[in-house]
């Protein structure tokens, strides 16, 4: 997640979309799977039967973002931190709270989705249609992956140095921000970490745990109510 106004054509919104992309792209599938790889598609269909039925659901995540330089020195030197939770119940509604660096939200009911910014006094709202194929994608992926057949080419790496499945997912057609997606899964079929690789060189790191499945959220979690004193900033178009 970013921070910091630009224009709404220029740097803030660019940075927006990104940050929306990565945030819609945490737990993304598959498609392109040859039928005649039984690991691969034993490995996918043990992560559908986790995630695909699910209500709703809270996950913790940390995020590290780590630009083309320190990608090349490795393990090295660390990147910058982030870390929150994660809220989804079908069909578009997405809540997610960063808690470290500075508290920051992202709020989606379907409609119209939020960008709040405690530290700087500041809300954004965008039309959600403005968004719509990271929130098609996000709903596909935690509702079973049921529309995602010509979303991503699939191809099984391996395993890890600690056993773990790699599958690296290739956007059909390519997005214009990520090149490829490297998706973690351990023994369990739980995907436990997210590599968005982006056009520059540069990898978003997501560590998940503590997937919880959770039916019942408060009224309104899932709408953004502007605080006293904040500015609210509309963008796009809303009509």
């Amino acid at each position: 997640m970013g921070s910091g106004p630009g224009r709404y054509t220029g740097g803030r919104y660019c940075r927006m979309r990104r940050a929306v992309i990565l945030i819609f792209v945490l737990i993304p599938l598959f498609s392109g799977a040859s039928l005649a790889d039984e690991r691969l598609m034993d490995l996918l269909g043990g992560i559908q039967k986790n995630y695909g039925h699910l209500p709703g659901l809270k996950l913790d995540y940390t995020r590290e973002v780590i630009t083309r330089s320190m990608a090349i020195m490795g393990n090295k030197v660390k990147g910058d931190l982030a870390t929150g939770e994660i809220y989804f119940k079908p069909p578009y509604f997405l809540r997610l709270e960063q808690f470290s660096p500075k508290p920051e939200s992202i709020i989606t009911n379907g409609n119209t989705l939020w960008w709040y910014i405690p530290d700087k006094g500041q809300a954004y709202q965008y039309p959600s249609k403005d968004f719509g194929k990271e929130l098609k994608l996000l709903s596909d992926i935690f509702r079973g992956l049921s529309q995602v057949e010509d979303t991503f080419q699939v191809v099984l790496l391996g395993k890890d140095e600690e056993g773990e499945s790699q599958i690296q997912l290739n956007p059909v057609p390519p997005w214009q921000d990520i090149n490829s997606i490297v998706l973690t899964v351990t023994r369990s079929h739980h995907m436990r970490v997210i590599e968005i690789h982006n056009q520059l060189g540069g990898i978003t790191r997501f560590t998940l745990k503590d997937l919880r499945s959770k039916k019942d959220f408060d009224k309104g979690f899932f709408h953004f109510v502007v605080p006293e004193g904040v500015k609210l900033v509309k963008e796009g178009n809303h009509h």
